[in-house]
């Protein structure tokens, strides 16, 4: 206990990247897999294949492989960006396919009948997804993206290993200098719990509040 209050501050910004990392990552994620939802249900058949290939392709590269092309290759060819943000970015467009998956699975949750009545009611196929469809399937697909952005908190660990100086790389840091990992990799993983934690508890109110009587 007395190394994790020696390195409290350092802790207490690693953690703090840590969440900056996690809630960025989670926006983006969010935003991009619902774009990639509707394109995966769309009626215009370019549309679904990009969706499928994007889904397919991201689902099945190592998040740190991700990392690595980013942040060592894209200044390459003269795409530069800090290197936190481009952390951020990878993390997000990572993360995305799995979010998309999600929200496709709570738009099938949405009987036919929905959108034959906004059919009937004279509204386009966006105006059905973005008026009737979504707003259910998002509801309905909230334990989720609970899930999913718990494992993101654990994922931005990966984030050390291109020079994130997050909450992982702290500790290993503090280890490097003071040689007890036990105490300082416990303290670590209670800075993930709390986080993760807090997303449980934010996960839970939002789906007691917004659950939908069927």
């Amino acid at each position: 206990m007395s190394i994790l209050l020696q390195y409290l501050p350092q802790f207490e910004s690693g953690l703090l990247t840590t969440v900056a990392l996690t809630l960025l990552g989670f926006a983006g994620a969010l935003t991009a897999g619902i774009v990639v939802a509707v394109m995966r249900v769309s009626p215009v058949p370019v549309l679904r294949g990009v969706g499928t290939i994007y889904v397919e392709t991201l689902q099945n590269i190592p998040l740190l492989a991700l990392l690595v092309i980013a942040i060592f290759a894209l200044p390459e060819v003269g795409l530069q960006a800090g290197l936190f943000e481009t952390a951020a970015m990878v993390v997000a467009v990572y993360e995305a396919a799995f979010v998309a998956e999600a929200i496709r699975s709570g738009i099938n949750t949405v009987s036919v009948g929905q959108s034959e009545a906004a059919r009937a009611l004279g509204f386009t196929f966006g105006q059905s997804l973005r008026l009737v469809i979504l707003p259910q399937a998002l509801r309905a697909v909230i334990q989720p993206l609970g899930t999913l952005f718990i494992a993101l908190t654990m994922n931005t660990a990966l984030a050390a290993g291109v020079g994130i100086v997050e909450l992982t790389a702290t500790a290993n840091r503090v280890d490097l200098i003071e040689a007890q990992p036990i105490p300082i990799y416990v303290g670590a993983a209670l800075g993930y719990m709390a986080v993760a934690g807090a997303g449980e508890l934010v996960t839970a109110i939002l789906e007691r509040r917004m659950v939908i009587v069927r």
